[in-house]
């Protein structure tokens, strides 16, 4: 068998004595992913371009194409105003913060819930910043790391 279940890596990470050991032997058992392929697989199946992002974003053009390329880490805000522009659903929007090591957006939160909100109910990012705005909330896609 090439992959192992969950469970099982688990066991054998409790009962391993070198981490090295385990990483190696349980290679093709291990997740990998690249955000910069995440967001051009997202790209490409939506079947946009990046000028399409940049509008649907409000991200400057040079930090969405730098983000695509790889040369820009973009924070958590910046991610979910990509979902935006990618016209990604909750649960992609949710996936795509998952990929990029970044919390997920939580319902309890009350700015999460907004974008949450938002995004089920395809909202633009106009949309969503006037009700983040109206519950003095930071706007997305207007950022300082640009």
């Amino acid at each position: 068998m090439d992959t192992k279940t969950t469970e099982e890596l688990k066991h054998e990470l409790k009962a391993a004595t070198n981490i090295e050991d385990y990483l190696k032997s349980n290679r093709k058992s291990m997740t990998y992913r690249c955000l910069t392929r995440e967001l051009n697989s997202l790209l490409s199946a939506k079947k946009l371009r990046k000028a399409d992002v940049v509008r649907g974003s409000l991200l400057s053009r040079a930090y969405v194409y730098q983000i695509f390329s790889g040369e820009k880490s973009p924070s958590r805000d910046t991610l979910l105003a990509l979902a935006f522009g990618l016209h990604l659903s909750d649960e992609e929007t949710q996936a795509l913060l998952k990929a990029s090591k970044n919390p997920e957006l939580y319902a309890r939160e009350e700015r999460d819930a907004i974008i949450l909100f938002a995004l089920q109910k395809g909202m633009s990012i106009f949309e969503t910043n006037a009700l983040l705005f109206e519950h003095d909330f930071q706007a997305l896609g207007v950022s300082s790391e640009q």
